[in-house]
């Protein structure tokens, strides 16, 4: 197991759309690993995507204090009212946003095993999931924010969220 670095805004790899995962083979096994190690790494994350560490494909680690769970080929099913809330992402350190997420989320994916298994969430955890099966389309919660709703994590700062959509978007192909 290794702690994997952690790509940043602007990184081109953010804005793929991630593929598949058609066999669950060794590599596949280690990814995981890597990510939940680079997860622990992370001072205040709860969720990783495998974009995030450079690998396009459909797989998310999550540690939202609910337990510790993987998702490979993660797919939203069902999701319903609204929220709106503080959100960040390790991959845009120091900065969060108010977001509009549905507050209920139904979720099909499969384990390390192979299996298929369903998994719901509400409130932190149902944001947790629609952030990182988001980062698998190439899309950052930055997207979501509006105008004046993006601010630096300490200073609660106000971020020009153009300015970062744009350099996220600079590099993609």
């Amino acid at each position: 197991m290794a702690e994997r670095v952690i790509g940043k805004v602007g990184d081109p790899v953010l804005r793929k759309k991630c593929k598949p995962v058609t066999e669950i083979t060794p590599n596949i096994l280690q990814l995981l690993d890597d990510m939940a190690d680079t997860l622990a790494a992370a001072s205040n994350g709860a969720a990783l995507a495998a974009p995030q560490v450079g690998i396009l494909r459909r797989m998310v680690v999550i540690d939202s204090g609910e337990g510790f769970i993987e998702l490979i080929n993660p797919e939203i099913i069902e999701k319903s009212k609204e929220q709106i809330g503080p959100e960040g992402c390790l991959s845009l350190p120091g900065i969060w946003g108010r977001v509009k997420r549905a507050k209920y989320v139904k979720v099909k994916a499969v384990n390390r095993d192979g299996e298929e298994f369903i998994i719901e969430g509400r409130g932190f955890m149902a944001r947790c999931l629609q952030h990182e099966i988001d980062h698998l389309d190439g899309t950052l919660f930055i997207d979501y924010v509006a105008p004046g709703q993006l601010f630096q994590e300490h200073t609660d700062e106000p971020v020009d969220v153009y300015r970062l959509l744009k350099a996220s978007r600079e590099n993609q192909d």
